[in-house]
């Protein structure tokens, strides 16, 4: 082994090791840029974006990627299809959907298998497939060894790696490569630093004057994947031209299916409602697709399915937007909510051990910014909700809703890269606190991940919730929610989300015990750990309301009053299961007058949008927002 490293080192193809000191991760870059003769601010720019230089424990992301150089095995992406199975997304009791139906991935998605990038990375670097999986510096070297084959010539510059870059990506088009370098360049220009999830201090220092030489094409590419003419004309983009996104995404109109299918000319219709009269957007609703971008389209375009307006891809963060933001998707099972909001799909699980890349973040923050900008929509987390954060409609729609993007979703992160960090200024206090765990410490204890055994735990991996018990003691028993299991305690289950508190959440201080804090939480006190040392919270102003009378009715959805509606049959205001009286606090997140959207035709002329005068207060009531009736409270600033 001594004599090789000596003759490698002769012969110049392995370079000497970096400058004392320089260990750890940050060493790994070091060593491996100079080795492959890859700029290292280039190769940590890459890994940045593709795993802010984590490990994720060897697991692989919704793409097939393992370690920080995303290297792809094809064998462990996603399959294509079917998504998350819906229950009624439309969530109207006026036009319930019924079953729906299995749908198959269209043949071409089989041809878009991601490119199996680990096999051709060990290849050039030496090492087996499964090292590049569990061992992080062998994953950094491979990945180099990978980078440095794009490169059209040598160079030390940063600015001449772009295409190299681009192709890196694995991106199915040209448009879709240059928007993940761009992101690469953008991050070498701001500079990282951070703590990896296994330990490692890793930095990049900024490059504010950096502009890359764009060489056109990535080299070597080709024609890439997707762009090939024989896939037919390109379908209808929006009224206004093209996709609705930011001019920094790669972004594709692929559209959601609007037709008929059945024996009732104007009810039989799908996948969503087309609207003439402008709608109030209020919330934009995160989800996870809980299967593989290839299978997407299939889905979309089946008219007896379900929709939602944009989808986006783990590997390179590249947009499909599916549903114009003026009509109304069929997401989030709850027609209330679907009428003001946008629903965004992210390729990956909620719990299936894979993770989602820094890629698809920053193109979901950037596209979030853009459409709160033009929506005029508060970046907050009473309005830019989780599925898991949507109300049941009805009290027999509660224990059915769905919970992605699941407590893996890094809030924290997200809501940075929008601009909005969740800290409040310093020497911030006041009578709630947000939620606020250190994401990658804060390795709370699931269960049911593995799809063969429910009640196996999950593997230790960094989470955005805190758990909630009845009394402050670790032993104490999870606090229960009436409406998600009737009485009975909550589960550890990654899927439950009945006894859990989400980073971003405001909730209304009960009490303070030791290391412990009380919010109230569905009409009870609830208690989470929150040491001084390494604290799950952080204090926080904020409106809150207090119920003025006992037995409160708490509602999933803000409907008018029965007289505001004209030309439309009116809809039942039917409260769920759970009540609040005095003496309780809850985090206020808006307030509004109640509206509602009549669009049970295939004929958009014949939607009713109907405005009543009855105000409602959305609190923060469990783990999920609800709405109350102005009247029954009383507002605290």
């Amino acid at each position: 082994m001594l004599l090789w490293l000596v003759a490698a080192l002769t012969a110049g193809t392995l370079a000497p090791p970096g400058p004392v000191g320089t260990t750890g991760r940050q060493g790994d870059f070091t060593t491996a840029a100079r080795e492959f003769g890859v700029p290292e601010s280039v190769l940590l720019g890459v890994s940045y974006l593709e795993s802010r230089w984590d490990a994720n424990g060897g697991r692989p992301s919704v793409a097939g990627g393992y370690g920080p150089m995303h290297l792809v095995d094809a064998r462990a992406a996603a399959p294509s299809g079917p998504l998350h199975p819906q229950g009624d997304a439309r969530g109207d009791d006026s036009r319930p959907m019924g079953p729906l139906p299995e749908i198959r991935p269209e043949p071409s998605a089989e041809r878009r298998a991601p490119a199996d990038t680990l096999r051709q990375a060990g290849r050039l670097a030496g090492l087996a497939p499964d090292t590049l999986r569990r061992d992080p510096a062998a994953n950094i070297r491979a990945g180099a060894a990978l980078l440095a084959s794009y490169q059209a010539a040598p160079s030390s510059d940063p600015a001449d790696w772009y295409a190299a870059v681009a192709r890196y990506s694995g991106a199915d088009d040209q448009a879709a490569g240059r928007a993940f370098a761009d992101e690469v360049y953008a991050v070498l220009r701001e500079g990282a630093s951070r703590v990896t999830d296994d330990g490692f201090t890793v930095r990049l220092d900024p490059q504010p004057g950096l502009r890359p030489e764009d060489a056109g094409e990535p080299a070597g590419t080709g024609a890439l994947r997707g762009s090939d003419a024989s896939q037919g004309p390109a379908a209808p983009p929006p009224a206004a031209g093209g996709a609705e996104c930011p001019p920094t995404l790669s972004c594709e109109w692929m559209p959601a299916a609007y037709e008929r299918f059945g024996k009732r000319k104007n009810r039989d219709y799908g996948n969503h409602d087309r609207m003439i009269q402008a709608r109030p957007i209020d919330y934009i609703v995160i989800h996870d697709t809980e299967g593989s971008y290839a299978g997407v389209p299939s889905m979309v375009r089946n008219p007896r399915y379900v929709s939602w307006h944009y989808t986006i891809r783990s590997a390179d963060g590249h947009v499909a937007q599916h549903v114009p933001t003026r009509d109304i998707a069929w997401h989030s099972g709850n027609w209330d909510v679907n009428s003001r909001s946008i629903g965004i799909e992210h390729e990956g699980y909620l719990a299936k051990g894979t993770w989602y890349t820094e890629a698809m973040y920053r193109s979901s923050a950037a596209l979030v910014k853009y459409l709160a900008a033009r929506y005029r929509i508060p970046i907050d987390r009473a309005h830019i909700l989780g599925h898991d954060n949507v109300p049941g409609s009805t009290p027999k729609s509660v224990a059915g809703m769905h919970e992605d993007p699941g407590p893996y979703w890094d809030w924290a992160h997200y809501f940075e890269l929008m601009g909005h960090p969740l800290t409040p200024p310093r020497n911030t206090s006041g009578s709630s606190v947000i939620i606020r765990p250190a994401y990658t410490v804060n390795l709370a204890y699931f269960n049911g991940c593995a799809a063969t055994d429910s009640s196996r735990r999950c593997a230790p991996r960094g989470a955005s919730t805190v758990w909630l018990r009845t009394a402050p003691n670790p032993d104490a028993p999870l606090v229960t929610d009436r409406g998600k299991h009737r009485g009975r305690p909550a589960t550890y289950s990654v899927y439950d989300h009945s006894a859990r508190a989400s980073t971003g959440q405001r909730y209304a201080v009960a009490g303070r015990q030791g290391d412990w804090t009380a919010i109230w939480y569905l009409g009870q006190r609830a208690w989470f750990y929150n040491p001084a040392s390494n604290p799950s919270a952080v204090a926080a102003r904020g409106p809150l309301v207090t119920p003025i009378r006992r037995n409160v009715k708490v509602y999933g959805r803000a409907y008018p009053e029965r007289s505001a509606y004209r030309g439309t049959r009116p809809e039942r205001l039917v409260p769920l299961q759970y009540r609040i009286s005095p003496g309780q606090l809850y985090a206020l997140g808006d307030t509004f007058t109640g509206t509602h959207i009549s669009a049970d035709s295939f004929d958009p002329a014949r939607h009713v949008i109907t405005r009543g005068r009855l105000r409602y207060h959305q609190i923060q009531l469990g783990h999920r927002v609800m709405f109350v009736k102005a009247d029954d409270v009383r507002v605290i600033r």
